[in-house]
């Protein structure tokens, strides 16, 4: 034996050798089975990949054609939303048609006829004809009545009306108010088959389309379109016809042409329903597409109390006067010295002339009326608006006022308008 006993050293071939020439041969065995079952996992590996391709190549294919038929669909989608030209005319056009058609039927030509004056009834024994319009609001038992201005019916001594249909009719003076320039009209409502239908003026907004309807020039019949230039206009007027400005107005203001004849006449929207009645048109030199209507919700407030009373109730105090600074009728200052003002009082209303209450209080010419219950009175306007707004029929009301140059005080109950 060797100085180790170590197979290593050994000449001769040990267990362990024997062994291992054994487990060489086993390896080899296995690894050629390894080897094939690795075939096996790499054979089924390539299946797997075919299969994904496949099915990314698909899926793939399906998302390209997806998205050509999402990217072609706004195109259509836009073409469909994009109406042409002629049909948004043409849209338009039918509009203004149906609105016409509908409201027309409803718009009457009224004519104011009066004796005419005896010089020029010498000259052509004819009567003197003022032309209007008119809009059939209501028809009640055998009755139908006519909303219209004030102005167009005044001082007539007679009334025709001539229908859409051409029918002529006498007219009666249902009811009338100056201060809102409305009037009702009633003929016999033969022949009357449609009414106009009320919009809401409160809802108007500028740039909308409206038509006017009426009787401009005896032309009965006639429209005028145009759009809605101011929802609520304040307009100044003359109630008393002497230039000076002692009441406002709220009108809507409108280009569509309003002319002679049109007043009284229907002011409608695209629907064919009446938000005004045209009343005014501001006519001077450079002076173009300025015409006015009184909005509906404002003409609804007074049509009901002149079916019903034939007037408007107002509280009364029986002044006629002018403002103390007025820039459209300024006072002389002979005039001013002779009121005996103090320098602090400049402003006013100056009494001219006092009737009814005012006369029962004893106010005189030249006071000059200063508070209204210890508001301040500046001018005719504020005095009737005051009136108007803050007060009733059988109120009291503390009027202060300066009387040669001196303040005082009255309380006066105010009593009704009479009727003009």
């Amino acid at each position: 034996m060797g100085l180790f006993d170590d197979d290593f050293y050994s000449s001769k071939v040990s267990r362990r050798s024997k062994f291992e020439n054994s487990r060489n041969q086993r390896s080899e065995t296995w690894n050629w089975k390894r080897a094939a079952r690795s075939h096996r996992r790499i054979s089924l590996s390539t299946l797997q990949v075919a299969i994904v391709s496949s099915l990314t190549s698909a899926a793939f294919v399906i998302l390209v054609y997806s998205w050509l038929i999402h990217a072609q669909a706004p195109t259509a989608v836009v073409a469909a939303a994009e109406p042409s030209i002629d049909t948004i005319a043409n849209a338009y056009d039918d509009l203004l048609v149906q609105a016409a058609d509908k409201a027309s039927p409803t718009i009457v030509s009224i004519l104011n006829k009066q004796k005419a004056a005896e010089q020029e009834e010498s000259k052509q024994g004819l009567d003197d004809v003022s032309l209007g319009s008119g809009i059939i609001f209501e028809k009640k038992d055998n009755s139908a009545y006519i909303l219209t201005n004030e102005h167009v019916v005044s001082g007539a001594d007679q009334l025709e009306i001539v229908l859409s249909n051409g029918q002529r009719k006498h007219a009666e003076v249902v009811g009338k108010d100056k201060i809102s320039d409305l009037a009702v009209l009633k003929i016999d409502g033969a022949g009357v088959n449609q009414v106009a239908e009320f919009g809401d003026s409160r809802s108007l907004r500028r740039g909308e389309t409206v038509i006017a309807i009426g009787n401009p020039f005896g032309l009965g019949g006639s429209l005028t379109s145009g759009i809605i230039s101011y929802t609520n206009r304040m307009i100044p007027i003359s109630l008393n016809g002497d230039g000076v400005f002692d009441w406002e107005q709220a009108v809507i203001q409108t280009d569509a042409a309003i002319n002679e004849g049109n007043s009284g006449g229907a002011l409608i929207d695209l629907r064919g329903r009446v938000i005004g009645i045209n009343t005014m048109k501001i006519a001077s030199t450079g002076a173009e597409g300025l015409g006015f209507a009184i909005p509906m919700h404002e003409v609804e407030k007074v049509v009901d109390q002149l079916m019903e009373k034939g007037s408007v109730v107002r509280p009364y105090l029986g002044v006629y006067t002018v403002d103390l600074e007025n820039e459209y009728a300024p006072i002389t200052d002979e005039q001013r010295s002779d009121l005996k003002l103090p320098k602090s009082v400049t402003s006013g209303v100056i009494v001219l002339e006092a009737s009814g209450p005012a006369l029962e209080a004893g106010f005189k010419l030249n006071d000059v009326i200063v508070k209204f219950d210890k508001q301040d009175i500046a001018t005719t306007l504020e005095l009737r608006r005051y009136l108007y707004e803050q007060k009733q029929v059988g109120d009291e009301m503390e009027i202060t006022y300066y009387r040669d140059g001196k303040q005082m005080k009255v309380t006066v109950t105010l009593g009704d308008r009479p009727n003009s």
